[in-house]
C-alpha cells in the first residue's frame, strides 16, 4: 500500500537517472536551446497577441508584423521547442556512445535556430501560412529549416541507437521514448518524400501538402512523450501510477499502432492527392483514440498525486492534463474554418509544452543544475496554464459566432458583441500565458546558470 492506502504493484516504475558523461551533456545543451526558442517565442508572441486584441489592435496597427511574427513564433514555439526537449528525453535515458552524432545533431539545430530567428529581418520573406510549419519564402529560411532538420534527423537516429529499452517490456519510459523517436524519424521521411515527390505550385497549398503527412505523423511523437513525461513527475514524486510497468510498456505499443498506417499511406496512396489529405485526417480522428489506454493511466497517477507537496512538476502535471484534455474535446467539435481551429491544437500543444515544463523541474537536478525553488515555481504552471486555458476558450467562443482563423486587426470583421467578447477572452488570456510562459524561463535561467555542473 502506498502513502494514499491504494494497492501498488510489487514492480513499479522507477525514477530514471540520467548516465554522467554524454547523456547528461547532450541533455543539458537540448534544455538550452528548447529554453533560448521560448525567450523568442515569447517576444513574438505578445506582438501577435495585441495585434489581435479589440482596442489594441486599433492603437497599434500591427497587422503588417502579425504573418511574419506568426509564422516565426510558431516555428520556435513548436517546432524547435517541441523537438529541442524530445532530444533532452532521449539523451536523458540514452546510453552513452556516438557522442560525435549527438554534438554534430546538436551543432547544426542550433544553427538552423540561430537563422530561422534572423530570418525575418532580412529581404523577401513573404509568410505563408500553412498549417505544422509555416514558412517564410525567402532562401534563409529554408536553408534554416534544413539545417534544423539535418540536426535533429541525426539526434533521432542517435536516440534510436542509444535508447532501445533492455529488455524490452520492462521499462515504460524507456520504450514510450523510443516510440516516441520512431515517431520523429517517420514524420522527418514523410516531409522529405512529400517535398521530393510533389511537383511544385505557387501558393499556399503547397507547404500544406509537403508537411500535412509529416505534421500529423509528429502529433503521435509529441503525445508518447508527454505521457512519458507524465509517468516520470508521479514517479518523481513519489506517486507513480499503480499499474504493472508491463503493462504500461504494452499500452506504448498499441498507442503507437497508428504509426503503421503512416507507412502504409505513403507507399499505397499517391503523395499529395486528395486521398492522401484525407486518410492523414482520418488518421487524426481514428489513431489518438489508441492512447485512450495510456491517458486513463495518465488520470490514476493525476489521482494519487493530489495529495504530494506543492512542487513545480505537480502544478505542471495537472495543468497539462487540463489543458490536454479540453484541447483534444475541442478537436471533435471543429466545423469549417474559424478560430476552433487554433483553440483545438492550442489546447493540445500546450498541454504537451505543460508536460514537459513539469519534467523540466524534475530534471534540472539530475543534470547537475539547481532546483527549481520558490513560490514562482509552484505558481508558474497554474498562470500559464490559466492564461492558455482563457485563450482556448475565448478561441473556441469566438469560432462559435463565425470568427475566421489566421487573420489581425481589422481583418477579423469583429461585429457582433460575443465576438468581441470572445477575442477579449483570447486576448487577456494570451498576455495572462505570455507572463506564464515568461516566468518559467526565469525559474529556468536561474537554476541553469547557478547550478554546478555534474
Amino acid at each position: 500500500m502506498d502513502q494514499h492506502g491504494v494497492a501498488v504493484p510489487a514492480a513499479t516504475v522507477a525514477v530514471p537517472l540520467p548516465v554522467a558523461g554524454t547523456p547528461v551533456a547532450l541533455a543539458r545543451a537540448w534544455l538550452w536551446l528548447g529554453v533560448m526558442a521560448l525567450i523568442g517565442s515569447g517576444l513574438l508572441a505578445v506582438l501577435l497577441v495585441l495585434s489581435r486584441t479589440p482596442g489594441i489592435q486599433d492603437v497599434f496597427p500591427l497587422k503588417d508584423l502579425f504573418r511574419a511574427a506568426l509564422v516565426v513564433h510558431v516555428d520556435l514555439s513548436v517546432a524547435v521547442w517541441f523537438m529541442a526537449f524530445a532530444v533532452v528525453i532521449w539523451s536523458a535515458l540514452g546510453r552513452p556512445g556516438l557522442a560525435w552524432l549527438g554534438w554534430s545533431g546538436f551543432a547544426l539545430a542550433a544553427l538552423g535556430t540561430a537563422l530561422m530567428t534572423v530570418s525575418p529581418f532580412f529581404p523577401g520573406a513573404q509568410p505563408v501560412l500553412n498549417n505544422y510549419i509555416p514558412v517564410l519564402e525567402q532562401p534563409l529560411f529554408f536553408a534554416s529549416l534544413w539545417i534544423f532538420g539535418a540536426g535533429t534527423t541525426l539526434a533521432v537516429v542517435r536516440a534510436l541507437l542509444t535508447s532501445w529499452p533492455r529488455p524490452f517490456l520492462v521499462d515504460p519510459l524507456r520504450l514510450g521514448s523510443f516510440l516516441g523517436a520512431l515517431a520523429a524519424l517517420l514524420s522527418l521521411a514523410a516531409f522529405f518524400v512529400s517535398w521530393w515527390l510533389v511537383p511544385w505550385v505557387e501558393g499556399q497549398i503547397y507547404y500544406e501538402v509537403i508537411f500535412w503527412g509529416g505534421g500529423h505523423t509528429l502529433q503521435f511523437q509529441h503525445s508518447l512523450l508527454m505521457i512519458v513525461a507524465w509517468l516520470w513527475i508521479a514517479a518523481a514524486l513519489g506517486t507513480p501510477a499503480p499499474v504493472a510497468p508491463r503493462a504500461q510498456s504494452l499500452m506504448f505499443v498499441v498507442a503507437a499502432l497508428p504509426l503503421l498506417a503512416v507507412v502504409a499511406i505513403y507507399l499505397l496512396v499517391p503523395v499529395g492527392s486528395l486521398p492522401h489529405v484525407e486518410l492523414f485526417a482520418k488518421l487524426m480522428i481514428w489513431g489518438h483514440p489508441y492512447m485512450l489506454p495510456l491517458l486513463l493511466v495518465g488520470v490514476l497517477a493525476l489521482w494519487r498525486v493530489r495529495g504530494a507537496a506543492a512542487d513545480p512538476a505537480k502544478s505542471a502535471l495537472v495543468s497539462s492534463f487540463v489543458l490536454f484534455a479540453l484541447g483534444g474535446a475541442l478537436g471533435y467539435a471543429i466545423h469549417g474554418v474559424n478560430v476552433v481551429i487554433p483553440a483545438h491544437y492550442h489546447g493540445s500543444t500546450v498541454g504537451v509544452t505543460l508536460a514537459f515544463m513539469g519534467l523540466a523541474y524534475v530534471l534540472l537536478p539530475l543534470l547537475g543544475f539547481a532546483r527549481a525553488e520558490g513560490a514562482m515555481a509552484v505558481w508558474q504552471p497554474y498562470v500559464y496554464g490559466a492564461g492558455q486555458l482563457i485563450h482556448v476558450l475565448g478561441l473556441a467562443w469566438s469560432g462559435g459566432y463565425g470568427v475566421q482563423r489566421k487573420v489581425a486587426g481589422a481583418d477579423q470583421f469583429l461585429t457582433t458583441l460575443p465576438q468581441k467578447i470572445g477575442m477579449g477572452m483570447m486576448g487577456l488570456g494570451g498576455l495572462i500565458a505570455v507572463i506564464g510562459g515568461l516566468m518559467f524561463v526565469l525559474v529556468c535561467l536561474k537554476a541553469m546558470s547557478g547550478g554546478k555542473r555534474r
